[in-house]
Order: C-alpha cells, then structure tokens, then sequence
C-alpha cells in the first residue's frame, strides 16, 4: 500500500526516487529550513519524515502527523534536533546517516586545518582584489603543520580519522574523551590526555564531540585562556559546542592565533563581529558536502524509510525500543 512521506528539504534525486517508487512523496519545494507551524501542517497525514537537522523533530510535530507516523529519518548524521523520549513514546522510530561521512568531515577538517594555518582564504582575497605587486620574503608568514601537536577533543570516528590523516604530517597527536580509547592509539599513536592538558599542549586543537548538555560550550571564555597564543582552534563538530562570542573576543584580542569552522552556535547566524576578524577560516557548515558522500547518505534514508513502511527493522535506528511500542490501531492506521 502507498502512503505519503515528506520530505521537509530538497536531498539528492536517486533518494527522492527510491522513495516515489513504493509510495507518495511530498518535497518542500523552497530552499530553506521551514517554521515549526509550516512543518506541523506539511506533516500531517504522513506516515514517514525526512528531516534535516534544522527541523526540530518533537511531541507536537509528531501529534501533528497523526498515529499513522513510523519513522522520522534525518538526512544527517546528527540526532540532536530529536525529542528521542517523544517519538519513543509515540512508537515513532528515528533513523541518522553514521558511517558515510567519516572521511569528508575528516578530510574538510585536514583543509580547514591548513587553510587557517597557511593563511589561504586571507591570501587569496589579497591577491583577487588586486593588491600584489610581488613576492616578499616576510609576506603572509603562517603557522607550521609538520611535527607539531594536534588535539583531539572526541575520539570517535571522525576524531580518529582526522588522527589517521594527520600522520601524514608527522604530527604528535593527544586526545582527550570520556574514556581511553584504545583503536586511536593502536592505530596512530595517539595519547590520551585530560582537558586541561590538551588545552595546554595543543598548537591546533579540533572539535569532535558531540552536541549534548555537558559539552555545550565545552570550549568558552575559560578554555581559550589557557590555550596557547600560537593555537588554532578548528570546529567541524557542532556549533554550539564553542562560546562563539567568546572565541570572537579571543580572536580580537590575539589571544589564539586564529580558528578554522564549518558550523556556529546560532545557524546560519554568526556572533557580532566573526566574520569581520581576519584570523578566522568560516565556511557555511560544508564538511559533509561531496557528491559521494551525499549520495550515500540519501541511500541510507530512503532504505530506513521504505524498511519501516514494509514493516521492518531500519538499519539505522537510534531509539529500537520505539519499534515495539506501536498499538495495533497505530499500525494499521
């Protein structure tokens, strides 16, 4: 039987395809995030919710689909957009992206990293806008990569890729996280060090954990200070997980040498004075922007979705214990 899914984003083709193929599918047709009203009306009705991470998925969005919704899948391998305890509750299953992005996040924090330290993005705008007369021995000096300390702040999959990578460069790399983790270090040499200590050693110090109560702002006013004058802070994580406005009074002050982000505390809305600072790399939340990698992440999607409305399991699933709590009337309706 067809049922209806929305989609409240525009996601690669193949995966809108794979979709229209077994049931009716509904597209937000405008390029931009949707108002909680806008989505509680595009929902209802549907029995499957592709959502992004700008859609805030909770206990009356969910009301507003009806008892026929089964499974909210996030094109994105975040989850904190999620009321978990409302869908659970609701028998609603709720389905991300892992895996596909490791590399890319990995790879974009290596070039944000270098970016930030070669001083690339400031060169290149001196050079388009018509400022060169020639080179100069003492002309846009940036920071050395080769042999310096790397801090890891989360040593999941992407903080050991990035770890990976950074071997390259012959790079000391220290961690810090909840609890050892014994594949970065079998796999790279890595150290596993506390906060404080990788705060204090780090020449670049990169931003993997995850958005949750206890690391918002895991990096703020306190951090930066004991942070070395000549460190470079990268953050391809979440944004909220920097004191943005902190790390602006930092920057201005040279208090850090620079920072390299792909995302910020209030999208796509930056602190007062960010994007004025010339020791500043920003780019607009693009880590997991190749072709690849997208495309992976839609085929993942679409299979959680069509599994769910087939009646089974989602390969994906962040909260299974959802999957048993449908009623009979839920299901058959």
């Amino acid at each position: 039987m067809r049922q209806k899914i929305y989609v409240t984003r525009a996601i690669p083709r193949p995966a809108i395809e794979a979709l229209e193929a077994e049931h009716d599918v509904i597209v937000n047709g405008e390029d931009r995030a949707l108002t909680p009203d806008e989505l509680r009306r595009n929902v209802a009705g549907c029995a499957a919710i592709v959502s992004l991470l700008t859609d805030r998925i909770d206990g009356p969005l969910l009301d507003a689909a009806g008892p026929g919704c089964r499974i909210v899948a996030n094109y994105a391998v975040g989850t904190n957009n999620f009321d978990v305890p409302a869908a659970t509750e609701r028998g609603v299953a709720l389905t991300n992206t892992p895996g596909v992005l490791d590399d890319a996040t990995a790879t974009h924090t290596i070039a944000l990293m270098l970016a930030m330290a070669r001083r690339i993005p400031e060169a290149e705008r001196f050079l388009r806008e018509g400022h060169w007369d020639g080179w100069k021995p003492m002309f846009f000096i940036g920071a050395d990569v080769d042999h310096k300390v790397l801090g890891i702040a989360g040593a999941g999959r992407i903080g050991r890729n990035v770890a990976r990578k950074a071997r390259g460069f012959d790079m000391e790399i220290i961690y810090s996280d909840v609890e050892p983790n014994r594949a970065i270090e079998d796999e790279t040499g890595a150290r596993f060090v506390g906060k404080d200590e990788l705060l204090a050693r780090s020449d670049f110090l990169t931003l993997h954990v995850p958005l949750l109560p206890e690391t918002k702002h895991y990096i703020g006013a306190a951090e930066l200070r004991r942070m070395k004058s000549t460190a470079i802070l990268i953050n391809a994580s979440r944004g909220p997980v920097i004191d943005e406005r902190a790390l602006v009074e930092a920057l201005r002050e040279n208090r850090i040498w620079g920072a390299a982000l792909d995302v910020f505390e209030d999208e796509p809305a930056l602190a007062p004075g960010l994007i004025d600072l010339p020791n500043v790399v920003i780019v607009p939340h693009i880590a997991s922007a190749t072709e690849g990698t997208r495309l992976q992440m839609g085929e993942i999607v679409s299979r959680n979705v069509l599994a769910v409305l087939s009646g089974e399991q989602p390969h994906t699933c962040i909260n299974p214990e959802a999957l048993g709590r449908r009623t009979v009337s839920q299901t058959a309706s």
